[in-house]
C-alpha cells in the first residue's frame, strides 16, 4: 500500500457506473439491508429513493447506469426519472432473467431463469417500452456455460438483428466458471460479426478468477463492467471487520472500506466500469470516493477465496 504522505495515485481509466439491482425491488441478497432502507419499502418509497440515488449519481459524474427485468421495477424507476431530461447516462439493462418476488422480501423465488428465444421477445418488448429512447446496451443476464442460447440458432439469429439495428448486445456472468464463459462469449459470431460487443462479470478482492479471460475481453475491444465489487456487501463496514488489515488501511486512507474495494477494481487495467450497488446517498458518495484511491495495492490485503468456495457463501446469502 503506498505510504501515507507519498504521491496520490494516478486516476484510473475505469469509471463509476451506478447498478439498481438493490433498489428496484424490496429484497436482495446485500449485507446491511435492513440499515440501509427504510421500513417502508413500498414501489413509490423506492422510486424516490431510486430517484435521489440517480440525482446524486448525476452531480458525481456518473454516466452509466444498469439495470434488468429481474430487478423489479428497476426500468420504471429509471424511465420515469430519465423522461424529460437533456443529458442522459449510458443505459443498459438485461433480459433472461424475470422478477418473480412478487414485491415481497420473503418470496420463495424472487426471480427465474429463462434463456430462450420467447423469454427474450417479451423481454426485450418490456425493456424498449420503458427505456426504448435511452437504451444503449442489452445484456443477455447471466450466461453460463448450460445455457440454451448458445445452440439456439433463431434465437441468436434475432439477437443479431438487434445489434444490426443499433442496439449494442453484451452479456453478463455469475458462478464459479466465468471465465469460461466470458471466453466462450468472445468467440460467438454471427454472420462473420462478433455479437457482443459488453460483458459484465463479478470481480473483487474476494473472487478474482475471470481477471484472465476479462483481460482478453478489453484486448479484444469489449467493454469490460465489474459488478459486485463489494462482493454483496462482504467488503464494506457490513462484512469487513474494524481489526482487519483492510479496514485499517481504509482508515489510513481517510476512506471506507467499500472505496478501498471498489478502487482495486478501477484500477484493474482490463475495466471500464465498475458498478456502485448503493441504496443511499451516503452510500453512493463513499463508493466514489474509490476515484481517489484507485492506484493503491491492497490486494495483499485480502485473501482471494477459491471460485467454488466464493460463490457457495455468495448464494447462501438471505434475501432480506
Amino acid at each position: 500500500m503506498t505510504p501515507t504522505g507519498s504521491s496520490p495515485p494516478a486516476a484510473p481509466t475505469a469509471v463509476l457506473g451506478l447498478g439498481l439491482a438493490a433498489i428496484g425491488r424490496p429484497a436482495y441478497i446485500t449485507l446491511g439491508r435492513d440499515r440501509d432502507l427504510p421500513g417502508d419499502r413500498s414501489p413509490a418509497a423506492l422510486r424516490a429513493r431510486t430517484s435521489e440515488l440517480l440525482d446524486a449519481a448525476a452531480s458525481l459524474g456518473i454516466g452509466y447506469v444498469d439495470a434488468a427485468r429481474s430487478y423489479g421495477r428497476a426500468e420504471e424507476f429509471l424511465a420515469s426519472w430519465l423522461r424529460g431530461r437533456e443529458q442522459v447516462p449510458f443505459v443498459a439493462s438485461k433480459w433472461g432473467y424475470r422478477y418473480t418476488g412478487g414485491w415481497r422480501t420473503d418470496a420463495e423465488r424472487h426471480e427465474v431463469k429463462e434463456h430462450t428465444a420467447a423469454a427474450f421477445e417479451r423481454q426485450y418488448r418490456e425493456s424498449t417500452a420503458l427505456l426504448g429512447p435511452w437504451l444503449r446496451l442489452y445484456q443477455v443476464h447471466s450466461l453460463t456455460g448450460d445455457s440454451p442460447l448458445w445452440d439456439d440458432e433463431p434465437l441468436l439469429r434475432r439477437l443479431a438483428e438487434v445489434r444490426d439495428e443499433g442496439t449494442e448486445l453484451g452479456f453478463s456472468t455469475s458462478g464459479p466458471e466465468q471465465a469460461a464463459a466470458v471466453r466462450r462469449g468472445l468467440e460467438l459470431a454471427v454472420d462473420g460479426r462478433p455479437l457482443f460487443s459488453s460483458v459484465q462479470s463479478t470481480w473483487n478482492l474476494l473472487e478474482t478468477s475471470a481477471a484472465g479471460a476479462l483481460a482478453e475481453a478489453h484486448a479484444a475491444g469489449l467493454r469490460v463492467v465489474v459488478k459486485e465489487g463489494v462482493a454483496n456487501g462482504r467488503l464494506t463496514e457490513h462484512g469487513v471487520p474494524a481489526d482487519s488489515p483492510l479496514a485499517a488501511a481504509a482508515r489510513d486512507s481517510g476512506v471506507g472500506v467499500d472505496a478501498l474495494a471498489l478502487g482495486a477494481a478501477l484500477a484493474q487495467p482490463w475495466c471500464d466500469v465498475v458498478l456502485s450497488g448503493a441504496v443511499t446517498v451516503a452510500q453512493l458518495a463513499s463508493n466514489a470516493a474509490a476515484t481517489r484511491v484507485a492506484g493503491l495495492d491492497v490486494g495483499g490485503l485480502v485473501e482471494p477465496q477459491d471460485p467454488e468456495d466464493y460463490w457457495s457463501s455468495r448464494s447462501r446469502l438471505p434475501w432480506a
